[in-house]
């Protein structure tokens, strides 16, 4: 048994290039896309969602904290799900459950339902973003192929979320706030049409035993408990018995997880997966990419409409640009990784990052586009760049059985951290004298954010330094961990007795 298994292992630690053909890669990304743009997309409308739906200030706020809870909390299930169930079976449920969700939304007529269609396309959605991503890794050999296609992934997660803005802004001005949930709708039916005959099938059952119901309930109720305590603490207060429980609710799960995960014999976490250094350290840099992008999105976009009277679609205009050059830097991302190595190129995108919010740190009172426009451009390049170099650091070496769970893991960190940064960097934009009641137009404290998140672009790049290996003489750049993850994992394997 063991000659089978050891052939079974080296067979799949590794996808093979071409074997996700241009249709399905192109449907993956679209589906990425569509996950993302939903986090934006819906905000530029919560104005008139409130004023029809009767949301009281306090409650509005959960049309975005719904999605962003289940989301985040299943994102770790739905990966380990992916490797388990299958990758593109998970990937249709899931995009067949966000799309009835956005239907449901957008029928909606109070605003009980309304959230509650927003937690389930959360669940769709986390259902949805680990598959893709690990189809893309599965789908093409470690190098220069899966490289240019985790470019695309990236450029396309960037530009969904600034085109959120721009298209909900204008769904909003020329229809309604319901027209941003019934666009999801024919995307999501010829999506599910079209994965039945693009998406590979031999992906189905790749990770053997039990499905460890406990574990996946423990880390699911853990960050879904992170997410709203971040998310509820600049409403309710950070002493709040909500938050207060909420934190402690994550602390006790957190910890019986680590205890079931130990014990049970096909873990939903291997946690000798975490113990490699540039895994690790990419998780660590996408949190913070998470904190300066959720932030920098609600602050931006405050700053446009309350201290520029700018009007919704002029303000998704306007960050426009952001998305446009993360596209670009994704698409050069392979090359640029090629020539740099992963390690130089996340100091150069983290950098770049952190000049853009400090040019932005001095926000002009008055319309001064063109200085804007540079921070921006940084800032989409910077961002764009860091997602596609740590997703790549992350999936580097991991292999073909675990690419759901690291592509969970890697998206857990980025929505934590887009809640810590929506919640943190507007704290201090109201903080310094911004007020989202529009009756103070200060923007000081936009200011504040946006040095807030340059310190936190800055730190990416010291751990980037710090934390990610720089390839030897004779190692492939795009390889920084030059099989160490995979050689430890077989021997782990082997040790266990666990199949690939």
């Amino acid at each position: 048994m063991s000659e089978p298994r050891t052939r079974r292992l080296g067979a799949t630690d590794h996808g093979t290039d071409g074997a996700l053909g241009p249709a399905a890669l192109a449907l993956v990304l679209v589906a990425s896309f569509v996950v993302v743009l939903d986090f934006s997309i819906v905000n530029v409308g919560l104005p008139s969602i409130e004023s029809e739906l009767g949301f009281s200030p306090t409650a509005l706020q959960w049309v975005v904290t719904a999605y962003s809870i289940t989301f985040g909390g299943l994102l770790i299930l739905g990966g380990a799900a992916a490797d388990r169930f299958g990758r593109r079976r998970m990937f249709v449920m899931g995009f067949l459950v966000f799309t009835v969700a956005s239907l449901a939304g957008g029928l909606a007529r109070d605003p009980d339902l309304l959230v509650a269609s927003r937690a389930v396309q959360g669940i769709g959605a986390a259902m949805v973003a680990p598959a893709a991503l690990a189809l893309i890794t599965t789908g093409f050999r470690e190098g220069a192929a899966r490289n240019r296609a985790l470019g695309l992934y990236g450029a396309t997660a960037s530009v969904g979320f600034v085109a959120g803005l721009l298209v909900g802004g204008l769904l909003v001005q020329l229809f309604s706030w319901r027209a941003v949930f019934f666009v999801n709708v024919p995307v999501g039916l010829v999506a599910g049409v079209l994965s039945r005959r693009v998406l590979p099938r031999s992906d189905a059952g790749t990770a053997a035993g039990p499905v460890d119901v406990g574990g996946g309930l423990l880390i699911t109720v853990s960050v879904a408990s992170v997410v709203y305590a971040i998310s509820e603490g600049p409403v309710t207060g950070a002493g709040s018995p909500g938050v207060i429980g909420a934190l402690m609710l994550a602390t006790a799960t957190l910890a019986g997880f680590v205890v079931v995960e130990r014990r049970h014999a096909h873990p939903l976490v291997r946690f000798g997966i975490l113990r490699s250094r540039t895994l690790s350290s990419a998780n660590s840099i996408t949190l913070l990419l998470g904190i300066w992008n959720g932030g920098e999105m609600i602050v931006m976009t405050l700053y446009f409409q309350h201290v520029l009277h700018d009007s919704p679609a002029l303000t998704g205009l306007a960050m426009a640009p952001q998305g446009l050059v993360g596209l670009l830097a994704g698409m050069f991302g392979a090359g640029l990784a090629a020539r740099l190595g992963i390690r130089r190129l996340l100091m150069l995108t983290t950098t770049m990052a952190t000049f853009g919010f400090l040019i932005l740190s001095r926000l002009p009172a008055t319309s001064d586009y063109p200085v804007v426009l540079l921070a921006i451009a940084l800032i989409g390049f910077g961002t764009a760049g860091t997602m596609f170099a740590s997703t790549v650091g992350a999936s580097t070496g991991v292999i073909q059985t675990e690419q759901g769970l690291a592509g969970g893991l890697l998206n857990t960190s980025r929505q934590i951290g887009a809640a810590i940064g929506a919640a943190v960097l507007l704290a201090v934009a109201e903080g310094g004298g911004h007020k989202v009641s529009g009756v103070t137009a200060s923007i000081s404290g936009d200011r504040h954010a946006m040095l807030a998140a340059a310190l936190v672009a800055l730190t990416a790049a010291v751990v980037a330094w710090r934390g990610i290996e720089a390839p030897h003489r004779g190692r492939n750049v795009l390889d920084p961990c030059a099989g160490a993850v995979e050689r430890e994992t077989r021997l782990e394997l082997a040790a266990s007795g666990v199949e690939g």
